[in-house]
């Protein structure tokens, strides 16, 4: 009599473990996913610098991302002062714009640790995966930020390069600005959820 009340005290016990770790994987999906849908370009801030902790976190987020053979081809170049943001920006409208941005992080490739032969482009890849985690991650912790082209408009990089004199194994992807949303310029995100994009199975 004892034992099966204890046998049944104990699968009490199990289910309601059950169901507290399936409410719990439940909640951490709805988080994951309510971060991906509701995540928008951000292209207007707040005269507010973000703070080092949070630069971290979203380097690690991109640090995280998958890469080629774990070849990690990235490197960071963080600009987080107005001096260094200016220098970045340059002259001209749209560099007035630039300006009032708090944080720009330039995601570069490092020449040293592509790949080599056909696979080489794979950095690509490699930079694209560790930039949407460096934007997700942003996103997560209330801010706003946008991914804008360098690469492959050899101009800019060059440019990049230059104002910013990089060593010569550094080759500039794309600059992320990062900053606390303005809520007078609300970024909403878009639904580009499309069923006629998706095809199951090879064509026949």
């Amino acid at each position: 009599m004892k034992i099966n009340i204890l046998k049944t005290a104990l699968l009490s016990v199990l289910f309601a473990a059950s169901l507290s770790l399936s409410a719990q994987t439940d909640s951490n999906v709805k988080a994951v996913m309510d971060n991906i849908l509701t995540r928008a370009s951000v292209r207007s801030f707040l005269e507010k610098p973000v703070e080092q902790d949070k630069i971290e976190t979203m380097l690690r987020a991109a640090m995280a991302a998958p890469t080629d053979r774990n070849l990690q081809p990235w490197h960071f170049v963080v600009l987080n002062t107005p001096e260094a943001v200016a220098q970045y920006a340059g002259d001209g409208e749209r560099a007035q714009r630039m300006k009032k941005t708090p944080l720009i992080i330039v995601v570069c490739a490092d020449t040293a640790r592509m790949a080599k032969g056909e696979v080489r482009e794979i950095w690509i890849q490699d930079l694209s995966a560790a930039t949407e985690n460096l934007l997700l991650a942003a996103h997560a912790l209330g801010l706003g930020a946008v991914w804008t082209t360098v690469h492959p408009i050899a101009a800019k990089v060059e440019n990049v390069r230059k104002k910013l004199n990089m060593p010569a194994n550094l080759y500039p992807m794309c600059a992320i600005r990062i900053g606390y949303p303005n809520p007078e310029r609300k970024a909403e995100p878009k639904d580009k959820w499309d069923v006629n994009k998706i095809t199951y199975g090879a064509w026949k």
